[in-house]
């Protein structure tokens, strides 16, 4: 599966099956996420086998279910950490897309209390992934048009198109979409457009998708 394939097969799952994770993908988890931790000093953790991680009213509310494994984005709270966060995290999604695997970004539903225990002194948690074998695929949900996250007027070269249709496929909380993508003589650009919640976490997975659809680095305003 490329980049591009597990972007369109990926979504969100929020129901998942009593299957545990095999220890050979944990290594390939484990050792994707020590990568990504070196190039972007963040400090990302999986925990396996923790269904205490999603055992709270609020997920329950979220409607998570059988979640025992999640992924924890930590760090030390300093430059652009939000969208760090949202960068790493979501090559995360997509690498264990690409093993078998489903996810689903949450902010709010989760058990706090029990995740913060797992955030070293110092640190500062910013959201976790649940992760496991999904009871299902997941469905797309209806976003903006591409016109609506474009600053280009007339005709858009097709890498700057490929990217921001990449870009649309990307999760945001609450599906809101607040980013917007031009270009400053021939780099390509993205910044926050409009109020919303978790908003630079949003921008740093749009921006991850833009790359992998356009082939170019994107600069984030």
């Amino acid at each position: 599966m490329t980049d591009l394939e597990a972007i369109r097969a990926r979504h969100s799952v929020r129901a998942y099956l009593d299957k545990a994770i095999p220890a050979e993908l944990r290594a390939e988890l484990d050792g994707f996420v020590a990568k990504l931790n070196a190039e972007s000093g963040l400090h990302i953790r999986i925990i396996y086998d923790d269904p205490a991680g999603f055992d709270s009213r609020l997920a329950h509310y979220g409607s998570f279910r059988n979640v025992a494994n999640y992924i924890v984005l930590a760090g030390k709270k300093e430059g652009d950490f939000d969208f760090r966060c949202g960068y790493y995290g979501e090559k995360l999604v997509l690498f264990a897309q690409k093993l078998g695997l489903n996810t689903c970004w949450a902010a709010l539903t989760f058990n706090k209390k029990r995740v913060k225990e797992l955030v070293p002194e110092g640190e500062s948690l910013c959201m976790v992934i649940a992760l496991g074998y999904g009871a299902s695929q997941g469905v797309q949900h209806r976003g903006k048009d591409y016109g609506k996250v474009s600053e280009l007027a007339g005709t858009a070269p097709d890498w700057f198109r490929d990217g921001v249709e990449a870009a649309l496929l990307a999760p945001t909380a609450v599906n809101q979409q607040k980013f917007s993508f031009g270009l400053e003589g021939e780099e390509p650009t993205i910044r926050v457009k409009g109020l919303g919640t978790y908003t630079r976490v949003d921008l740093g997975i749009a921006a991850l998708h833009f790359e992998l659809g356009s082939g170019r680095s994107v600069k984030a305003l």
